[in-house]
């Protein structure tokens, strides 16, 4: 078997069981990567460096596909609810046929680290059939030192095959993708999926197993940090605005999507950033949109010009999902130790698809956790295979699909954390304004930030604000920058009763979905969720009435800038 490369020879590919490869290449570099990827026509190279390559069927996620293997380690601690089970003697049989798949092949290996406090980090080895999928994890983990390499023994195995398919019968899965977890000895096998991000989101998914035990907070967020004791934390689903919002001029970016809570502070997982890429503009997004003219950076679904070679970041033909992965110092003022101390703010990044939410809402350490839990938001189309527009979605700790264990757990240790350090939690909407998604518009990326800011450098503090009528939250009164209209969302919608009908409907939703976690939480918990008002026409009519300016008295709506 040919291979090239610095490992540990002593416990290298024959250690996992592979037998009879055709050539491993262990730990290649940018470079190396690159030429191997043109090689075998896996990508091409953009216009400014990138390596640009296309996922095919599956151009986001495919959450429905992914199984952990139920056994004596599991059965109690994993929340089966949420999480689909494979048993151990079907994933025996899918491992041995990953194996004889591998056979007379080429495979590419990394081994990388993933979590930036070396004591909670995990050794992540990553088997991927395809060169630009090892330059993807090789951009998005943490890179030992060369000389760590030789010693390197994983704790973690991943081998990702996207050419292989699966068969339901045999293996005890649902489709020919599969995407299977086995904690107990530490494996995970991805098949049948050309897409990069499920190897991501493996490692994140097996971290949030194992770190609760050590009472440490896996959360799926961003971070940065504007002074030793200005650390603010942004949770999120994708498409919410967690990398946008975090990788901002006078902040330093520990992380955009990855991150651990422990006593001592805050931790990137990761150290790489995984940024949506349509309609990635140099004027909004600069510091992103530089990233993505380096050499070493991959694209996913991105198009390009035929002539010229240049991104079309405004081409959404192949799916609205086109990402871009770069490693972290591609960002100026990037964290280099991917570390920081407590946080002193918790932001809640919620895409609202009703445009109902206020755009700004200071929350209490009990509707922290409710609005934690709940986790709503809404699924921007491409994220995952199917979502072709915005759906509201209750995504519990802002990451379902990668909480193994039961949300409470991930919650009591968000509480634990935010009272120990007097933090002060925000929850922000990102969403629409206005009326619902086709009607209204989504709120400014610049009114976003202009309210981020505000809650991060304190003047929120100070400001006045008012109890919101459905969801209970502290709604501040006026923000410098922000048109006051927008702070209070029925001010924007040109038809009150649409605005409370909608309302009414949004709070029945949140009390439907946390009823599952009723009989887990205290009641101060449920009490912090919104509360059915069921006002008369009559009395909304009124409240919009009295909420409007005079030249806005005419039932026109507010007008959205982009």
């Amino acid at each position: 078997m040919k291979q090239t490369g610095i490992f540990n020879a002593g416990h290298g590919a024959a250690a996992f069981g592979f037998q009879e490869l055709a050539a491993i290449h262990w730990n290649l570099q940018a470079p190396q990567l690159y030429a191997e990827a043109i090689r075998r026509n896996e990508a091409v190279i953009a216009q400014g460096g990138a390596l640009v390559a296309e996922t095919g069927v599956h151009t986001g996620r495919s959450p429905k596909d992914k199984a952990i293997v139920r056994d004596a380690a599991t059965e109690h601690t994993v929340w089966w609810d949420g999480n689909a089970a494979m048993s151990r003697e079907h994933f025996d049989v899918l491992l041995a046929d990953f194996i004889e798949h591998a056979r007379g092949r080429e495979l590419f290996a990394q081994d990388l680290y993933a979590g930036a406090d070396p004591e909670a980090r995990v050794c992540a080895r990553v088997y991927t059939e395809f060169a630009w999928h090892s330059l993807f994890i090789r951009d998005l983990l943490i890179r030992p030192e060369l000389n760590a390499l030789c010693d390197f023994v994983p704790d973690l195995t991943i081998v990702d095959l996207p050419s292989f398919r699966a068969d339901p019968r045999r293996h005890g899965c649902r489709s020919e993708t599969v995407i299977a977890c086995d904690f107990t000895r530490r494996i995970v096998l991805i098949g049948g999926t050309r897409y990069a991000g499920e190897i991501k989101k493996s490692v994140f998914t097996y971290l949030n197993f194992t770190l609760p035990e050590v009472d440490v907070l896996p959360m799926h967020c961003s971070a940065n940090l504007g002074g030793p004791d200005d650390v603010a934390i942004f949770f999120g689903l994708s498409g919410t605005g967690k990398t946008t919002l975090s990788a901002v001029p006078g902040r330093s970016l520990i992380g955009d999507d990855e991150h651990g809570w422990s006593r001592e502070g805050v931790f990137n997982f990761e150290g790489g950033c995984y940024a949506k890429a349509i309609r990635l503009s140099r004027e909004v997004e600069p510091e992103i949109y530089a990233a993505s003219e380096h050499f070493g950076v991959v694209m996913e679904n991105v198009v390009l010009d035929p002539q010229t070679g240049a991104p079309d970041f405004d081409d959404d033909s192949r799916t609205e999902n086109t990402r871009i992965a770069y490693p972290l110092d591609f960002i100026p003022h990037a964290s280099t130790t991917g570390r920081a101390g407590q946080p002193r703010n918790v932001i809640m990044l919620a895409c609202d698809a009703f445009g109902v939410l206020p755009p700004i809402a200071k929350l209490d350490p009990n509707q922290a956790v409710y609005h934690f839990l709940s986790g709503y938001t809404a699924k921007v189309a491409g994220t995952e295979r199917g979502v072709v527009e915005p759906q509201a979605t209750f995504s519990t700790c802002f990451g379902a699909p990668f909480m193994p264990r039961h949300p409470v757990v991930y919650g009591n240790l968000l509480r634990e954390l935010v009272a120990s350090g007097g933090v002060h939690c925000w929850l922000v909407n990102t969403g629409w304004s206005g009326g619902a998604c086709g009607v209204g518009s989504r709120m400014p990326i610049r009114v976003s930030r202009r309210l981020v800011a505000s809650a991060l450098d304190g003047s929120l503090q100070h400001a006045e604000f008012r109890r919101d009528r459905y969801f209970g939250l502290a709604v501040p009164e006026a923000v410098p920058g922000v048109d006051p209209a927008l702070l209070d969302p029925i001010r924007t919608w040109s038809d009150p009763d649409a605005f409370a009908a909608t309302a009414e409907r949004l709070v029945a939703m949140f009390h439907e979905n946390f009823a599952q976690y009723a009989d887990r939480v205290d009641a101060a918990v449920i009490e912090a969720g919104p509360k059915s008002t069921r006002p008369a026409a009559a009395v909304a009519k009124r409240d919009w009435r009295a909420a409007q300016p005079r030249a806005a008295r005419d039932n026109r709506s507010i007008t959205m800038s982009k």
